[in-house]
Protein backbone atom coordinates (compact mmCIF):
# COMPACT_ATOMS: atom_id res chain seq x y z
CA UNK A 1 0.00 0.00 0.00
CA UNK A 2 1.21 3.82 -1.01
CA UNK A 3 1.77 5.78 1.70
CA UNK A 4 0.07 9.32 1.56
CA UNK A 5 2.61 12.18 1.08
CA UNK A 6 0.83 14.53 -1.44
CA UNK A 7 -2.26 16.66 -0.46
CA UNK A 8 -4.21 19.07 -2.57
CA UNK A 9 -5.47 22.47 -0.83
CA UNK A 10 -8.16 23.66 -3.47
CA UNK A 11 -7.59 27.76 -2.96
CA UNK A 12 -9.25 29.04 -5.76
CA UNK A 13 -12.71 30.45 -4.81
CA UNK A 14 -13.58 34.09 -5.36
CA UNK A 15 -14.00 35.34 -1.95
CA UNK A 16 -17.21 36.65 -2.26
CA UNK A 17 -18.28 36.88 1.68
CA UNK A 18 -15.58 38.44 2.47
CA UNK A 19 -15.94 40.81 0.01
CA UNK A 20 -14.28 44.02 -0.54
CA UNK A 21 -11.37 43.12 1.33
CA UNK A 22 -11.11 40.05 -0.66
CA UNK A 23 -11.21 42.39 -3.86
CA UNK A 24 -7.70 42.35 -4.42
CA UNK A 25 -6.35 40.15 -1.37
CA UNK A 26 -7.22 36.09 -1.33
CA UNK A 27 -9.52 35.05 1.12
CA UNK A 28 -6.81 32.81 2.32
CA UNK A 29 -4.41 34.93 2.99
CA UNK A 30 -7.09 36.73 5.51
CA UNK A 31 -5.09 35.91 9.40
CA UNK A 32 -5.72 34.91 12.28
CA UNK A 33 -3.78 37.16 14.61
CA UNK A 34 -0.37 37.08 12.98
CA UNK A 35 -0.96 34.28 10.21
CA UNK A 36 -3.01 33.62 7.09
CA UNK A 37 -5.58 31.24 7.28
CA UNK A 38 -3.88 29.08 4.80
CA UNK A 39 -0.85 28.74 6.60
CA UNK A 40 -2.56 26.94 9.56
CA UNK A 41 -3.84 24.19 6.75
CA UNK A 42 -0.40 23.63 5.23
CA UNK A 43 0.88 23.26 8.82
CA UNK A 44 -1.73 20.51 9.80
CA UNK A 45 -0.74 18.85 6.63
CA UNK A 46 2.94 19.40 7.09
CA UNK A 47 2.53 17.79 10.76
CA UNK A 48 0.79 14.81 9.27
CA UNK A 49 3.46 14.02 7.62
CA UNK A 50 2.52 15.15 3.80
CA UNK A 51 5.69 16.27 1.76
CA UNK A 52 4.52 17.12 -1.30
CA UNK A 53 1.24 19.74 -1.41
CA UNK A 54 -0.35 21.37 -4.39
CA UNK A 55 -2.79 24.61 -4.12
CA UNK A 56 -5.30 25.08 -6.76
CA UNK A 57 -5.50 28.92 -6.96
CA UNK A 58 -7.32 31.20 -9.66
CA UNK A 59 -6.49 34.76 -10.49
CA UNK A 60 -5.37 37.23 -8.09
CA UNK A 61 -3.82 34.74 -5.55
CA UNK A 62 -0.12 35.50 -6.18
CA UNK A 63 0.02 36.37 -2.97
CA UNK A 64 -0.06 32.77 -1.38
CA UNK A 65 2.73 32.06 -3.68
CA UNK A 66 4.42 34.97 -2.50
CA UNK A 67 3.80 33.96 1.34
CA UNK A 68 5.41 30.58 1.07
CA UNK A 69 8.18 31.77 -1.20
CA UNK A 70 11.72 33.52 0.73
CA UNK A 71 12.06 37.09 0.54
CA UNK A 72 15.92 37.41 1.23
CA UNK A 73 15.64 40.99 1.26
CA UNK A 74 13.08 41.16 4.62
CA UNK A 75 15.57 38.08 5.87
CA UNK A 76 18.70 39.91 5.69
CA UNK A 77 16.64 43.24 7.42
CA UNK A 78 15.44 41.06 10.27
CA UNK A 79 18.98 39.87 10.67
CA UNK A 80 20.42 42.81 10.93
CA UNK A 81 18.16 44.35 13.14
CA UNK A 82 18.64 41.62 15.55
CA UNK A 83 14.44 40.05 15.25
CA UNK A 84 15.78 36.44 15.29
CA UNK A 85 12.30 35.70 16.42
CA UNK A 86 10.39 37.55 13.35
CA UNK A 87 13.57 36.11 11.10
CA UNK A 88 12.24 31.99 12.57
CA UNK A 89 8.77 33.01 11.62
CA UNK A 90 9.29 33.88 8.17
CA UNK A 91 11.77 31.30 7.20
CA UNK A 92 9.53 28.90 8.70
CA UNK A 93 6.17 29.15 6.36
CA UNK A 94 8.81 28.71 3.49
CA UNK A 95 10.09 25.50 4.87
CA UNK A 96 7.18 23.51 6.36
CA UNK A 97 6.70 21.13 2.35
CA UNK A 98 7.27 21.20 -0.75
CA UNK A 99 4.88 23.46 -2.62
CA UNK A 100 3.10 23.48 -5.77
CA UNK A 101 0.70 25.58 -7.57
CA UNK A 102 -1.97 25.13 -10.50
CA UNK A 103 -4.34 27.11 -11.65
CA UNK A 104 -8.34 26.08 -11.86
CA UNK A 105 -9.30 28.09 -14.94
CA UNK A 106 -12.97 27.95 -14.61
CA UNK A 107 -14.97 28.03 -11.81
CA UNK A 108 -16.61 24.56 -11.87
CA UNK A 109 -17.15 23.60 -8.08
CA UNK A 110 -14.63 21.63 -5.54
CA UNK A 111 -14.73 18.42 -8.07
CA UNK A 112 -13.39 20.65 -10.98
CA UNK A 113 -10.36 22.29 -8.37
CA UNK A 114 -9.86 18.96 -7.45
CA UNK A 115 -9.55 17.44 -11.18
CA UNK A 116 -6.94 19.91 -11.64
CA UNK A 117 -4.59 18.64 -9.62
CA UNK A 118 -4.60 15.43 -11.61
CA UNK A 119 -1.42 15.00 -13.14
CA UNK A 120 0.19 16.20 -9.87
CA UNK A 121 -1.09 13.48 -7.95
CA UNK A 122 -0.63 10.47 -10.58
CA UNK A 123 -1.68 7.32 -9.47
CA UNK A 124 -1.30 7.75 -5.53
CA UNK A 125 -3.86 8.25 -2.93
CA UNK A 126 -3.47 11.40 -1.47
CA UNK A 127 -5.26 13.89 0.72
CA UNK A 128 -7.63 17.20 0.52
CA UNK A 129 -7.79 20.00 3.34
CA UNK A 130 -10.30 22.66 2.77
CA UNK A 131 -9.20 26.05 3.42
CA UNK A 132 -12.54 27.09 5.10
CA UNK A 133 -12.00 25.29 8.11
CA UNK A 134 -8.87 25.30 10.73
CA UNK A 135 -8.72 22.13 13.13
CA UNK A 136 -6.91 22.02 16.78
CA UNK A 137 -6.00 18.39 17.63
CA UNK A 138 -3.35 16.97 19.57
CA UNK A 139 -2.90 14.90 16.38
CA UNK A 140 -3.80 16.60 13.19
CA UNK A 141 -7.13 15.67 11.86
CA UNK A 142 -5.92 14.66 8.34
CA UNK A 143 -3.80 12.33 10.19
CA UNK A 144 -6.55 10.35 11.76
CA UNK A 145 -7.89 9.70 8.06
CA UNK A 146 -4.58 8.69 6.62
CA UNK A 147 -4.53 6.25 9.63
CA UNK A 148 -7.55 4.88 8.95
CA UNK A 149 -6.63 4.71 5.29
CA UNK A 150 -3.89 2.71 6.07
CA UNK A 151 -5.84 0.41 8.42
CA UNK A 152 -8.53 -0.27 5.27
CA UNK A 153 -7.12 0.51 2.14
CA UNK A 154 -10.07 2.87 1.12
CA UNK A 155 -10.69 6.51 0.98
CA UNK A 156 -12.26 8.18 3.85
CA UNK A 157 -14.05 10.99 4.83
CA UNK A 158 -13.93 13.48 7.47
CA UNK A 159 -17.06 13.93 9.33
CA UNK A 160 -18.60 16.11 12.60
CA UNK A 161 -22.01 16.26 13.84
CA UNK A 162 -23.86 19.64 13.31
CA UNK A 163 -27.00 21.09 14.34
CA UNK A 164 -29.80 19.29 12.38
CA UNK A 165 -30.44 23.31 11.58
CA UNK A 166 -27.29 23.31 10.17
CA UNK A 167 -27.27 20.30 7.80
CA UNK A 168 -28.17 22.05 4.51
CA UNK A 169 -25.32 23.78 4.23
CA UNK A 170 -23.39 20.88 3.90
CA UNK A 171 -22.55 17.64 2.53
CA UNK A 172 -23.86 14.41 5.23
CA UNK A 173 -23.49 11.06 5.15
CA UNK A 174 -26.18 8.51 5.64
CA UNK A 175 -24.39 6.00 7.55
CA UNK A 176 -24.61 2.39 7.55
CA UNK A 177 -22.68 0.76 10.33
CA UNK A 178 -20.34 2.56 13.52
CA UNK A 179 -17.22 0.99 14.60
CA UNK A 180 -16.02 3.45 17.36
CA UNK A 181 -15.77 6.89 15.00
CA UNK A 182 -15.17 4.82 12.11
CA UNK A 183 -18.58 4.67 9.71
CA UNK A 184 -19.63 2.62 7.01
CA UNK A 185 -21.73 4.81 4.62
CA UNK A 186 -25.01 4.09 2.61
CA UNK A 187 -25.28 7.36 0.97
CA UNK A 188 -23.43 10.84 0.44
CA UNK A 189 -25.83 13.31 0.15
CA UNK A 190 -24.64 17.12 -1.02
CA UNK A 191 -26.34 19.97 0.77
CA UNK A 192 -29.43 18.13 0.99
CA UNK A 193 -32.87 20.06 1.80
CA UNK A 194 -33.92 21.66 5.52
CA UNK A 195 -35.44 19.07 6.75
CA UNK A 196 -34.39 15.95 4.46
CA UNK A 197 -31.12 15.47 6.11
CA UNK A 198 -29.98 11.45 6.80
CA UNK A 199 -28.18 12.52 9.49
CA UNK A 200 -26.09 15.04 11.45
CA UNK A 201 -22.62 14.21 10.29
CA UNK A 202 -21.66 16.85 8.19
CA UNK A 203 -18.68 16.28 5.79
CA UNK A 204 -15.70 19.05 7.45
CA UNK A 205 -13.59 19.72 4.52
CA UNK A 206 -10.54 16.87 5.30
CA UNK A 207 -10.31 14.23 3.32
CA UNK A 208 -7.98 10.96 1.58
CA UNK A 209 -8.59 9.51 -1.42
CA UNK A 210 -7.42 7.29 -4.01
CA UNK A 211 -6.93 8.06 -7.26
CA UNK A 212 -9.89 6.48 -8.85
CA UNK A 213 -11.31 9.25 -7.62
CA UNK A 214 -10.10 11.41 -10.86
CA UNK A 215 -12.33 8.95 -12.86
CA UNK A 216 -15.43 9.44 -11.73
CA UNK A 217 -14.83 13.39 -11.74
CA UNK A 218 -13.77 13.24 -15.01
CA UNK A 219 -17.42 11.83 -15.96
CA UNK A 220 -19.22 13.57 -12.70
CA UNK A 221 -21.98 15.77 -13.68
CA UNK A 222 -23.03 19.67 -12.75
CA UNK A 223 -24.91 19.26 -9.21
CA UNK A 224 -25.45 21.71 -6.36
CA UNK A 225 -25.16 25.21 -7.67
CA UNK A 226 -24.22 24.03 -11.42
CA UNK A 227 -21.12 23.06 -9.99
CA UNK A 228 -19.15 19.76 -10.24
CA UNK A 229 -19.58 18.73 -6.83
CA UNK A 230 -16.97 16.28 -4.85
CA UNK A 231 -19.34 14.75 -3.12
CA UNK A 232 -21.17 13.39 -6.21
CA UNK A 233 -18.37 12.01 -7.59
CA UNK A 234 -18.07 10.47 -4.15
CA UNK A 235 -21.64 9.10 -3.53
CA UNK A 236 -20.72 7.00 -7.42
CA UNK A 237 -17.61 5.53 -6.02
CA UNK A 238 -19.14 3.96 -2.59
CA UNK A 239 -21.15 2.64 -4.82
CA UNK A 240 -18.44 0.73 -6.58
CA UNK A 241 -15.38 0.85 -3.83
CA UNK A 242 -16.43 1.29 0.13
CA UNK A 243 -15.61 4.51 1.00
CA UNK A 244 -15.67 5.50 5.28
CA UNK A 245 -16.04 8.48 6.94
CA UNK A 246 -14.31 8.89 10.42
CA UNK A 247 -15.48 11.67 12.94
CA UNK A 248 -12.26 13.09 13.82
CA UNK A 249 -11.35 14.45 16.95
CA UNK A 250 -10.44 17.88 17.19
CA UNK A 251 -11.50 21.42 17.60
CA UNK A 252 -12.92 23.16 14.43
CA UNK A 253 -13.12 26.83 13.49
CA UNK A 254 -15.08 27.51 10.74
CA UNK A 255 -12.99 30.56 9.02
CA UNK A 256 -14.74 30.66 6.17
CA UNK A 257 -17.93 33.00 7.14
CA UNK A 258 -17.25 36.07 8.81
CA UNK A 259 -18.83 35.37 12.22
CA UNK A 260 -16.80 32.33 12.33
CA UNK A 261 -13.72 33.96 11.14
CA UNK A 262 -14.33 36.81 14.16
CA UNK A 263 -14.99 34.15 16.40
CA UNK A 264 -11.93 32.36 15.63
CA UNK A 265 -9.64 35.52 15.94
CA UNK A 266 -10.85 35.98 19.18
CA UNK A 267 -10.59 32.65 20.82
CA UNK A 268 -6.63 32.20 18.92
CA UNK A 269 -6.18 35.79 20.87
CA UNK A 270 -7.58 34.73 24.10
CA UNK A 271 -5.35 31.69 23.93
CA UNK A 272 -1.94 33.85 23.24
CA UNK A 273 -0.49 34.56 26.03
CA UNK A 274 0.74 38.16 25.04
CA UNK A 275 -2.51 39.16 25.03
CA UNK A 276 -5.02 37.16 26.94
CA UNK A 277 -4.79 39.22 29.79
CA UNK A 278 -5.88 42.66 28.47
CA UNK A 279 -7.98 41.51 25.86
CA UNK A 280 -10.00 39.91 28.39
CA UNK A 281 -9.98 42.85 30.70
CA UNK A 282 -11.24 44.89 27.78
CA UNK A 283 -13.51 42.68 26.70
CA UNK A 284 -15.03 42.89 30.79
CA UNK A 285 -14.68 46.34 30.58
CA UNK A 286 -17.18 46.69 27.81
CA UNK A 287 -19.69 45.14 29.86
CA UNK A 288 -20.44 41.92 27.79
CA UNK A 289 -20.96 39.59 30.58
CA UNK A 290 -24.34 42.00 30.88
CA UNK A 291 -26.13 41.53 27.17
CA UNK A 292 -28.14 44.13 28.17
CA UNK A 293 -25.27 46.58 28.40
CA UNK A 294 -24.25 46.06 24.84
CA UNK A 295 -25.37 48.52 22.14
CA UNK A 296 -23.92 49.74 18.87
CA UNK A 297 -21.24 51.90 19.70
CA UNK A 298 -19.75 49.79 22.26
CA UNK A 299 -19.86 47.02 19.31
CA UNK A 300 -18.03 49.32 16.75
CA UNK A 301 -14.97 49.95 19.50
CA UNK A 302 -14.65 46.05 19.56
CA UNK A 303 -14.26 45.93 15.95
CA UNK A 304 -12.04 49.37 16.05
CA UNK A 305 -9.78 47.85 19.18
CA UNK A 306 -9.41 44.25 17.57
CA UNK A 307 -8.69 45.43 14.24
CA UNK A 308 -12.27 43.74 13.11
CA UNK A 309 -13.74 46.60 11.28
CA UNK A 310 -14.41 44.70 8.29
CA UNK A 311 -17.11 42.91 9.75
CA UNK A 312 -19.12 45.61 11.22
CA UNK A 313 -21.66 45.69 8.47
CA UNK A 314 -22.61 42.14 9.75
CA UNK A 315 -22.84 42.65 13.34
CA UNK A 316 -25.24 45.44 12.74
CA UNK A 317 -26.86 44.55 9.86
CA UNK A 318 -30.39 46.41 9.71
CA UNK A 319 -32.22 43.09 9.10
CA UNK A 320 -31.08 41.05 12.13
CA UNK A 321 -28.98 43.45 14.55
CA UNK A 322 -30.13 41.15 17.65
CA UNK A 323 -29.68 38.03 16.74
CA UNK A 324 -26.19 38.53 15.40
CA UNK A 325 -25.10 40.99 18.48
CA UNK A 326 -26.25 38.04 20.54
CA UNK A 327 -24.52 35.75 19.07
CA UNK A 328 -21.22 37.11 19.34
CA UNK A 329 -21.87 38.43 22.86
CA UNK A 330 -22.53 34.81 23.61
CA UNK A 331 -19.02 33.87 22.23
CA UNK A 332 -17.61 36.28 24.60
CA UNK A 333 -19.30 34.54 27.64
CA UNK A 334 -18.58 31.06 26.02
CA UNK A 335 -14.81 31.43 25.95
CA UNK A 336 -13.94 33.95 29.02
Amino acid sequence: MKKIKKAIIPAAGLGTRFLPATKAMPKEMLPILDKPTIQYIVEEAARAGIEDIIIVTGRHKRAIEDHFDSQKELEMVLKEKGKSELLEKVQYSTELANIFYVRQKEQKGLGHAISSARQFIGNEPFAVLLGDDIVESEVPAVKQLIDVYEETGHSVIGVQEVPEADTHRYGIIDPLTKNGRQYEVKKFVEKPAQGTAPSNLAIMGRYVLTPEIFDYLKTQKEGAGNEIQLTDAIERMNNDNQVYAYDFEGERYDVGEKLGFVKTTIEYALKDDSMREELTRFIKELGFITLKSINDSILMQLCIRTRLYFFRKQLLAESAPLNLTNTLSQTFMDIL
